[in-house]
This record gives structure tokens, C-alpha cells and sequence, in this order.
């Protein structure tokens, strides 16, 4: 349970780095702040977390972006690894 509560915060993390330091209007950054909503819906409402896909989003910016020194890598990253723990 302690992973789904890291989780929820490490997506909401991810949420304000995207609503606040970019336009997230179209392309894969509004995909990505999608996904990460949808996310955050899905686990405060005790929903499946199958339903889940924000698996791919580092790869997805890295593909559009080659920014890889980028603090939000970081964080989608950490977020990625705490839903690849709760989803075991």
C-alpha cells in the first residue's frame, strides 16, 4: 500500500512539472500529461491499475525530444518504476 501512496505523489510530481514548465496543448507532451491524469483518476479511485499506461513515457519524450539531461526524464522515470513495483 505504501507504493501506491508514492506512486499517486510521484504522479502528481510529474503532473505539475508538466502543467507548469511546458505547453502541454498537443503533441507527446499533452499525451503524457494524459496519461499521468488518467493515472492519478485510476489509483485515487481504487480502480484497476491495468488500466494504467504511463510505461513508455521516458522513451516517448526521449524519441520526440533527445533531451536527455531533462529533470522530468527523472521524475516520469521514478513514477515508471514505482507503478512497475505496484504492478508485480
Amino acid at each position: 500500500m505504501e507504493t501506491k501512496k508514492e506512486l499517486i505523489q510521484q504522479i502528481v510530481i510529474v503532473i505539475n512539472i508538466l502543467e507548469k514548465d511546458y505547453d502541454i496543448t498537443n503533441g507527446i507532451l499533452e499525451e503524457l500529461h494524459q496519461r499521468y491524469l488518467k493515472a492519478l483518476k485510476i489509483l485515487e479511485g481504487n480502480k484497476e491499475i491495468q488500466n494504467i499506461n504511463i510505461d513508455g513515457g521516458v522513451r516517448a519524450y526521449l524519441d520526440s525530444f533527445s533531451d536527455y539531461t531533462n529533470a522530468l526524464l527523472a521524475e516520469m522515470h521514478r513514477a515508471e518504476k514505482l507503478f512497475k513495483e505496484l504492478n508485480v
